[in-house]
C-alpha cells in the first residue's frame, strides 16, 4: 500500500485520502443544490420555486372576446407553459364545423397529445404543434390534441371569424 507522510510523521494512505477529498467535494455540491435561500435582510429562509412552475401557477391568462375578459384555467404542462411565453397575442380565429375557432401560431409549441374522446365547450387545445383551438360546442371526437386549458362560461360564438387577444396578468 502506498502511503505518504504528512506533518510530524502522520501516515495517510493515498486511496483513503482520495476518498475523503472526493466525499467532501460531493457533499459540498449536494449541500449547495439543496441549501435554503437566505434573505439577508430578514435572515430567514425563503422558498426556491422553479420558474416554469411559478409561471403556470401564478399567471392568470385572459382572452378578450367581444369586450369580455374571460380567464383561461391553464393545465400544468409544457404546452401551456410555452403558450404563456408567447403572450400577448392578438389573433383572428376562423370558424370550423360550427363548433370551434382556430388560428395557426407563428411558432410550434411542445405537444402532450392525447385523444380526449369528448370535447367540452370552453376547452382550449392545440391541434398539431401550432394550431390553437377554442371549442364553443361540446361534441365527441376521434382527433388528438394537447390540452392547454379551459374557459368557464364561454359565451355562445357565431360561425364567423373572431378577433381576440390573449394576455397574461
Amino acid at each position: 500500500m502506498v502511503s505518504t507522510k504528512i506533518d510530524k510523521g502522520l501516515k495517510i494512505s493515498i486511496p483513503i485520502l482520495l476518498i475523503v477529498v472526493v466525499s467532501a467535494i460531493v457533499t459540498t455540491i449536494l449541500m449547495n443544490n439543496k441549501s435554503p435561500n437566505i434573505d439577508p435582510e430578514l435572515n430567514q429562509e425563503t422558498s426556491i420555486t422553479n420558474n416554469n412552475e411559478k409561471e403556470n401557477k401564478m399567471a392568470k391568462i385572459y382572452v378578450n372576446l367581444n369586450n369580455e375578459k374571460l380567464e383561461i384555467n391553464l393545465e400544468e404542462n409544457s404546452t401551456a407553459s410555452a403558450l404563456v411565453k408567447l403572450l400577448p397575442l392578438d389573433i383572428t380565429m376562423n370558424d370550423l364545423n360550427k363548433n370551434e375557432k382556430y388560428a395557426y401560431l407563428d411558432e410550434s409549441l411542445p405537444t402532450n397529445t392525447y385523444s380526449p374522446k369528448h370535447i367540452e365547450a370552453g376547452d382550449v387545445m392545440l391541434f398539431g404543434d401550432n394550431c390553437l383551438v377554442i371549442f364553443y360546442e361540446s361534441f365527441d371526437t376521434s382527433y388528438s390534441y394537447s390540452k392547454i386549458g379551459h374557459i368557464n362560461n364561454l359565451p355562445s360564438l357565431d360561425d364567423g371569424n373572431i378577433s381576440i387577444s390573449i394576455d397574461v396578468e
